[in-house]
């Protein structure tokens, strides 16, 4: 049974930085795109970005390019996504999702896996 879990999230200063993590379980994942969306409340889920597991490819929302990096520690079957100089707009609870390669990675529905999230606050 496919299991993502989500962790490293919290309560940060406007500027500041945080990283949280998602790890995979259940199936071999070597084929598979790992993205993170977003979803903040009163509005739909967002893409944020995504990697393949080899990390040939990655892809980001304009919003946080030059700020977040996503990037795996493929021994350890975990995705991680950096987030600097984060803003009050970056608060949101942030999901990890998997989806088969080939995949248009910024599309939600396009993914087969999602972990539960987790909360990111950003205060100003």
């Amino acid at each position: 049974q496919v299991h993502l879990e989500e962790s490293g999230g919290g309560l940060v200063q406007a500027g500041g930085s945080l990283r949280v993590s998602c790890v995979a379980s259940g199936r071999t994942f070597s084929t598979y795109i790992m993205g993170w969306f977003r979803q903040a409340p009163g509005k739909e889920r967002e893409f944020v970005a995504a990697v393949t597991w080899s990390g040939g490819s990655t892809w980001y929302a304009d919003s946080v390019k030059g700020r977040f990096t996503i990037f795996g520690a493929n021994a350890k079957n975990t995705v991680y996504l950096q987030m600097n100089s984060l803003k009050p707009e970056d608060a949101a609870v942030y999901f990890c999702a998997a989806g088969r390669l080939g995949i248009r990675a910024t599309t939600p529905s396009n993914y087969s896996y999602w972990g539960q999230g987790t909360q990111v606050t950003v205060s100003s």
